[in-house]
């Protein structure tokens, strides 16, 4: 018995210390100083979550808190901060509107042009304030990589949409480790709404988008275990529909879709049941984008135009699965519009819906 616990001995020694080695290295690199590791990016102050929501996780089909309680989020998207801010609008107050209309959720859309245009140490300065303000006010935060396109062929639907996979991975990566530890930053929206535009923009299989996704999941995990990863579908992030043969093979996964109006006709809970809604029965589904417009509104476009009668039909549809989300969007300009102008921020016809529903449901 001596001899084989000597042996065992003899064998394991080496795993273990090339295991501590490899540890070793690892935080070596990572806390090594010199010209060589050098960065003028201040890390983020996390001396300003003066106090922590609770940890939000996946568990089965739905999003629950420490304490083991189902969360539904129920909140707007805001403009990119870079355009709040040049709107003069990138204030405490404007948050402080966003909670007094109950929203728990806010969805921060960080287009590739603004990162690059501001620079990361700009751009993470509004980013930073952005998780500051919301954490004080009680709101979890989506950060979402706010790209329309395909980026397995780096084709895009416009010049803002324009990154690849190197600036996707290294947003990530950034935003990952800078966020870790803060739990109001819960989930990590890796790519707004794939596309390949009727082929206008390249090919793309399902099985090649997973094996993307996954591949930047595993980096926003490997800096921040506790992430939420949100995973979207095809055709601007509406179909859901090869999720069923294929999931996403990572822990802490939710999937997106972007229901608006004009995806599908009626009747439209069967055909959203199709196509996004069936998922919820497994998985967390988190409608990221809802919201529409009458046609003789300002900025009225495909696919958000619609006679009124969407919205609760929406809402009282994602009720009935449990499933999540925020409208489009909380700016005066940017259709379709939940506010109608800055000064009083008062609510254009949806935004008076999705503000009647967040203030009652919220609440409970």
């Amino acid at each position: 018995m001596k001899l084989f616990r000597y042996c065992v001995k003899l064998f394991l020694f080496p795993i273990l210390f090339f295991t501590c080695a490899n540890t070793l290295a690892d935080d070596a690199w990572q806390n090594a100083s010199g010209w060589w590791n050098a960065t003028d990016i201040p890390a983020f102050d996390k001396s300003k979550i003066t106090q922590q929501l609770s940890l939000v996780k996946v568990q089965g089909n739905k999003f629950v808190d420490a304490d083991g309680k189902v969360v539904v989020f129920r909140g707007v998207n805001i403009a990119d901060p870079d355009k709040i801010a040049n709107d003069k609008r990138f204030t405490k107050k404007h948050f402080e509107v966003i909670k007094a209309w109950g929203a728990n959720v806010i969805r921060v859309p960080v287009h590739p042009s603004a990162w690059r245009k501001q620079g990361k140490k700009a751009y993470l300065a509004l980013l930073d304030q952005t998780v500051i303000w919301a954490n004080e006010l009680g709101m979890y935060v989506i950060i979402d990589w706010h790209s329309i396109g395909n980026l397995k062929s780096q084709m895009f639907q416009n010049n803002s949409y324009y990154t690849d996979k190197g600036e996707t991975n290294d947003f990530w990566r950034t935003v990952s480790e800078r966020y870790a530890g803060v739990n109001a930053v819960a989930f990590y929206e890796i790519f707004n709404e794939p596309t390949v535009f009727s082929g206008r923009l390249g090919v793309v299989s399902w099985a090649e988008w997973k094996v993307i996704n996954e591949e930047i999941i595993t980096v926003i995990q490997a800096h921040n275990p506790k992430a939420i990863a949100l995973v979207a579908g095809f055709n601007w992030a509406y179909d859901l529909t090869p999720v069923a043969a294929a999931p996403i093979e990572r822990d802490n996964v939710a999937y997106v879709s972007h229901p608006y109006p004009m995806k599908v006709g009626a009747p439209y809970e069967k055909n959203w049941t199709r196509d996004f809604g069936y998922l919820a029965d497994k998985y967390p589904v988190f409608a990221t984008e809802i919201g529409y417009q009458l046609a003789t509104d300002k900025g009225a476009h495909i696919p958000v135009i619609d006679d009124g009668k969407y919205g609760k039909r929406i809402t009282d549809y994602f009720a009935s699965k449990g499933i999540s989300w925020v409208a489009w969007v909380f700016d005066p300009d940017w259709s379709p519009q939940l506010i109608s102008d800055y000064n009083t921020y008062s609510p254009t016809m949806q935004g008076k819906h999705f503000r009647e529903v967040m203030l009652r449901e919220n609440k409970k």
